[in-house]
């Protein structure tokens, strides 16, 4: 997954700009108790980050691979 994919998936998810606010806001501990945007911008791989985030908003396995 690419960096706008990631994007482009969280925004498919939470459409309106939500996708954004959670990426700021969300700490992920199985990320380092860091934000998803931090992971991001940390150069952590967004596949990584995509997979956290569904784990932790229990997002349907479907939804790991968009």
């Amino acid at each position: 997954m690419r960096e706008s994919e990631f994007w482009s998936a969280l925004e498919w998810v939470y459409p309106g700009g939500h996708g954004r606010s959670l990426a700021q806001d969300l700490v992920l501990s199985s990320l380092g108790g860091v934000s998803p945007a931090q992971a991001i911008d940390s150069g952590m791989d967004p596949q990584r980050v995509w997979g956290a985030m569904c784990e932790a908003m229990d997002l349907p396995e479907s939804y790991r691979f968009l």
